[in-house]
């Protein structure tokens, strides 16, 4: 992804946008270009825990809510229309990670709004600034009819969760030898000197007790 700031785009007036219960809970959505080239698509739909799959350490925990809309907005680059999509909205579950010190399972919400734009895999990466918001807009790609929602909210997902979770602040993690948390208790593991600059003091202080 990649992050530009932008002028403001005014869209044409354009008849009344339809709402996403025509589309069943938890279905593939697909917002195509054909769709908006028609209206504006508002969305307000809701994913139950699990529904995305969000990677090995992620786990989906509460029912994932998003609503927002979808516009396209048509670019003219020499002799044909570059058909980009723009999704804004905002999403909002919860989700569950390990911690990076202890490993154990952590929930953490997500609450995220986001101003996406979307172009043709085969356009110039960078459209005309007068077609995007004054807000940061993220830039990607998408390749054929258009773009799949659930998709599009994994992503945003991913990217709103912590590069590194902890249960808590002081969180003692693992004994590296016997792998006890230490939060819950220390363990009868001799700490071991990390430092080597005591190393040959250790070895002599070995041989005397021989």
């Amino acid at each position: 992804m990649v992050r530009l700031w932008q002028r403001a785009f005014r869209a044409e007036s354009r008849p009344e946008a339809f709402h996403s219960s025509q589309f069943p809970p938890e279905s593939e959505m697909l917002i195509t270009v054909r769709d908006l080239e028609l209206r504006p698509l508002h969305f307000d739909q809701e994913f139950q825990p699990g529904t995305l799959d969000l990677g090995v350490d992620a786990t989906q925990r509460t029912a994932l809510h998003a609503r927002g809309q979808a516009d396209l907005v048509e670019e003219i680059e020499g002799q044909r229309i570059i058909p980009d999509i723009r999704l804004r909205g905002k999403l909002q579950t919860q989700v569950e990670l390990p911690c990076a010190r202890c490993v154990e399972p952590v929930k953490y919400d997500v609450s995220s709004d986001f101003d996406l734009l979307y172009r043709p895999i085969n356009a110039d990466s960078h459209p005309d600034e007068a077609a995007i918001s004054e807000a940061e807009t993220e830039i990607g790609f998408y390749q054929g009819d258009g773009i799949q929602l659930e998709d599009v909210l994994k992503e945003q997902v991913l990217l709103a969760l912590p590069a590194k979770m902890l249960c808590r602040e002081d969180c003692k993690g693992l004994c590296p030898q016997c792998g006890k948390n230490l939060n819950q208790g220390s363990c009868r593991c001799e700490a071991k000197i990390s430092d080597p600059r005591w190393a040959a003091l250790e070895s002599i202080k070995g041989k005397l007790k021989q």
